[in-house]
């Protein structure tokens, strides 16, 4: 039987609190002891997060900057300047375009909209956009989801004579850029109470203070001000696509979006659920895994300026026209991800490194950070993918959980052109002649800060139960703790000492199995588990989330399986 070296770290029962919240909330202890693992060990804040509402959405204004940010853009409405909306290529970017675009449109003004293309000019504003766009007569350019890291770009943009307000969520490095209105709620000195917002959740915010600027002075007065709700959907997709935490504020816009969602207007979102072949109610894993990689195609291996125009069309026509080209090339993003990784596993034949790097003139740049994320997955190692062309190389890092990026861009800074991002996951580009130094520096940081602990996956438990607990109501309370994602996992639940039946592989890669425990029996299916065939006999562990399967008009209770082990389990706390 293949054999797979996991840590499974149990969380802490807590019998007084599994009781208390129980009791307080009316659900099952074991719902309670879900909360609880999620630090939510008080009725208030429980009751919040199973009950999201709107009206808990924190102050726009508490944002640094928001006050200047609204009054610019105000002003620029009221002397009819140019706006241009600077957005990204990734989803994040793309839906705060939309966002911002839709906005200005429904209060009857006309916005230009700009996506870098990623090959020729990548990441955030570069210098020829910034004349170009002072150049067609734009007085105030608006970033979504960019702009953190663009001094140089925003000073020349105000020499120009255009004001720019960023709107960002990416770490700040320094000082924040010189710009008319900086909104970042990880810039030093915001007040905002959550800082784990999306690209969009910040536009969002910007929207939201300037409806309520725009109300207060007499601006809606021959039509309503917008239904700012009905923009949730937007937000939705680029939150969960951008892999924030889907807590506090981030859980209340996902939670209303995915309603929006559901009941979509949008032509284009209409046409892209149809031909992903959406049929059940979106849900978290809809976006990530249906929804998200077809708007993220565009610009991993085409123009995003695609992506943005079937969120933004009125048209069916044209929707059905965009969402199908999305499609062709998303199957063709695939094909190269598939090639990119089969080449990127043989060059790690024999690797014992703590840390990777990889790099190819042979690789397209829109799919190496997918490759990177892949190679994380397999070998739980912190991994850098490059790809050359004409001497330059543009890298996607990823990270594990016990490896900071940025922290190891910076120990190589001195030999890359520029890097930015986040913890998990970051950005660079590196010239041809510092890249063996680079790869040299950033793997032996790799290799002095990482045990053989660190590079251990682990399997993070919630409770150990018995399969007679595992019922309808427990899958509908467990139901009320969606959407998953970031923070916020999927709960996963543990068998102990439980009886296979038999195995059968189910394609190539999954694993059907029936499972005893006690009195009685369940059928489970294990994603990409087909290694572990053939099992059968007592005294299995098994780590798996339940659900209902719904099959042509049935209903029935299966178990989803994340792992199995044999022989006693041993629980890391």
């Amino acid at each position: 039987m293949f054999k797979r070296k996991k840590r499974w770290k149990m969380s802490p029962a807590n019998k007084e609190l599994q009781t208390e919240l129980g009791r307080e909330l009316n659900i099952l202890p074991l719902t309670a002891q879900l909360l609880v693992n999620r630090g939510l060990v008080d009725f208030g804040r429980a009751s919040s997060f199973l009950r999201p509402d709107l009206s808990s959405l924190h102050d726009p204004l508490l944002m640094k900057d928001m006050d200047r940010a609204v009054e610019r853009v105000s002003r620029a409405l009221v002397n009819k300047e140019s706006i241009a909306v600077y957005g990204d290529y990734d989803v994040d970017g793309t839906t705060s375009a939309a966002l911002v675009y839709l906005f200005f449109k429904e209060i009857g003004v006309e916005v230009t909209t700009y996506i870098p293309d990623r090959q020729s000019e990548g990441y955030g504003l570069n210098a020829d956009a910034v004349r170009k766009l002072a150049a067609s007569g734009i007085k105030l350019m608006i970033t979504v989801d960019c702009g953190s890291s663009n001094g140089p770009e925003i000073e020349l943009a105000s020499s120009l004579g255009m004001d720019v307000v960023v709107t960002d969520h990416h770490e700040i490095s320094g000082d924040a850029p010189n710009a008319a209105a900086v909104l970042n709620p990880k810039q030093k000195g915001c007040t905002f109470p959550f800082k784990g917002l999306a690209g969009v959740g910040v536009a969002f915010n910007l929207i939201m203070a300037l409806r309520a600027h725009l109300r207060e002075n007499g601006w809606f007065t021959s039509a309503a001000a917008p239904n700012l709700k009905r923009y949730l959907d937007l937000v939705a997709i680029g939150t969960v696509a951008d892999l924030v935490p889907l807590m506090d504020e981030n859980r209340i816009l996902v939670s209303y979006g995915l309603k929006e969602l559901e009941n979509t207007e949008r032509p284009g979102l209409k046409a892209l659920i149809e031909i992903a072949g959406l049929r059940s109610r979106p849900d978290a894993d809809s976006i990530a895994y249906q929804i998200a990689p077809r708007i993220n195609a565009a610009g991993r291996v085409a123009s995003a300026a695609t992506a943005l125009r079937l969120l933004i069309t009125e048209d069916s026509a044209e929707a059905a026209s965009l969402a199908s080209q999305l499609d062709r090339e998303n199957g063709s993003r695939q094909r190269m991800e598939a090639e990119t990784l089969e080449e990127a596993l043989a060059m790690l034949e024999g690797h014992t490194d703590r840390g990777i790097v990889l790099f190819s003139e042979r690789w397209h740049p829109g799919v190496i950070g997918i490759v990177a994320s892949r190679l994380v997955d397999r070998f739980c190692k912190p991994a850098v993918l490059i790809a050359l062309d004409n001497g330059v190389g543009k890298g996607s890092a990823r990270g594990i959980r016990s490896f900071d990026m940025l922290e190891g861009l910076k120990s190589c800074s001195g030999l890359l052109d520029r890097f930015g991002g986040h913890k998990a996951a970051a950005g660079l580009t590196v010239s041809m002649g510092n890249l063996a130094g680079f790869k040299d520096e950033f793997v032996r940081y790799a290799n002095t800060i990482l045990t053989d602990e660190d590079l251990t996956p682990e399997i993070n438990l919630d409770a150990v139960v018995t399969l007679d607990e595992v019922n309808s109501r427990l899958i509908a309370e467990i139901g009320s703790l969606a959407p998953f994602g970031q923070s916020n996992r999927e709960p996963l639940l543990c068998l102990s000492d439980a009886q296979i039946v038999g195995t059968e592989v189910v394609g190539s890669r999954h694993l059907r199995l029936k499972v005893k425990h006690g009195s009685c029996s369940r059928s489970a299916i294990g994603f990409g588990l087909a290694g572990l065939h053939p099992m059968r006999g007592d005294g299995y562990g098994i780590a798996f989330s339940p659900y209902i399967d719904e099959w042509q008009g049935s209903r029935s209770l299966k178990l989803r399986v994340k792992d199995v082990v044999h022989g006693a389990v041993k629980f890391l706390t």
